[in-house]
């Protein structure tokens, strides 16, 4: 439940609608897979990282080059859309895993409950009903009746089948999902885990997108929330901030922006520990043995730990302005393609 899935899912739903469904179709799908097909394995191997997991079937040194490298370019491209810069650095440096554990649940709760309210308040502004909250959107769109239907993202099956697959496998091969199966006592606390984690974030998903219909009919029709070009202010992904004045005044959007803010700081701080875990445990052991034959200094591989994981961070930084103005959730998409194309089918046949 990242600030990605709350912001671009409903922007994207704001500017094309049902094609958009995908995202959260996606995104859902991958947990069930987590939880009958990776969970249990994952915790019994009892590695620390997708690295570990992959060595343990397969050839180390490469293994481990490969691992790492693919870890690290899925956390670059999810910073993208998420970067807060040092100041997540700073927190999971002192805080580690048990502050970035409590993070994450207050911002889950929080997050929750902010969005059901919206949810909420857009519902019974049709009288709860779902009929009526599709058919004012085809009066007020610009795209009309075509938002009801494929074709506005999605332009052909083909596009609609690997972008899903993407998707998919792409969530069961995120490293800092996967970290998170190493956490929890057992295999059965595992199972637990994604289970309950699966039943909320669909919950969440279907949230989002009765914000980004609500959106299109209480944001793109009143022009405070547009620039003078008839744009939204602060961006396309401002969709369900601006959702937030609507349905709940100032008071309600400071929430909802301080939410979103808790929803970056916490999903950063997972992919910081998956990044700083590939770079100090994965391509320590990798420049250890590669570079050093085994005889590296403490001293070394800690000014390479040091100095990688601050590249990764300017990288991130750097992309993250470039991509400034693109939709949030399809950047989030290139970290899950490179996750399904290259995590996914060796985590996959390592627990085999």
């Amino acid at each position: 439940m990242s600030a990605a899935s709350f912001l671009g899912i409903s922007a994207a739903v704001y500017a094309n609608s049902y094609d958009d469904l995908i995202y959260s179709i996606g995104f859902r799908v991958g947990w069930p897979i987590i939880t009958f097909l990776m969970a249990e394995c994952l915790r019994n191997l009892g590695r620390f990282t997708f690295a570990d997991v992959a060595a343990y079937r397969f050839k180390q040194t490469p293994i481990r080059a490969f691992a790492a490298s693919g870890t690290l370019v899925v956390v670059a491209f999810y910073l993208i859309a998420q970067i807060v810069g040092a100041l997540m650095m700073v927190y999971v440096l002192f805080g580690g895993m048990t502050a970035t554990t409590w993070v994450q649940i207050i911002e889950a709760c929080l997050l929750l409950a902010g969005a059901s309210f919206m949810a909420f308040i857009v519902m019974w502004q049709f009288n709860f009903s779902p009929e009526a909250l599709f058919a004012k959107p085809v009066e007020v769109h610009d795209k009309k009746s075509s938002i009801m239907g494929p074709g506005n993202f999605i332009k052909d099956p083909i596009l609609a089948i690997s972008f899903g697959i993407a998707l998919m496998f792409g969530t069961a091969g995120l490293p800092h999902i996967l970290m998170r199966l190493f956490t929890v006592p057992n295999a059965k606390e595992a199972r637990k885990s994604v289970f309950w984690a699966t039943t909320w974030i669909g919950y969440f998903y279907i949230l989002t997108f009765i914000i980004g219909f609500g959106a299109i009919v209480l944001v793109s029709t009143n022009s405070v929330f547009k620039d003078a070009g008839g744009k939204l202010l602060g961006g396309a992904n401002m969709a369900a901030v601006h959702l937030a004045s609507a349905v709940g005044g100032n008071v309600f959007l400071g929430f909802i922006s301080a939410v979103t803010f808790a929803t970056i700081l916490a999903v950063v701080a997972g992919l910081t520990l998956a990044g700083v875990s590939a770079v100090s445990h994965d391509l320590h052991d990798f420049y250890a043995t590669v570079f050093k034959q085994g005889k590296a200094s403490s001293k070394s591989e800690l000014k390479v730990s040091r100095i990688t994981t601050i590249v990764l961070g300017i990288v991130a930084v750097v992309l993250g302005i470039v991509f400034e103005k693109q939709n949030i959730a399809f950047m989030v998409s290139l970290a899950f393609a490179v996750a399904a194309s290259a995590n996914f089918p060796v985590l996959f046949m390592s627990v085999l």
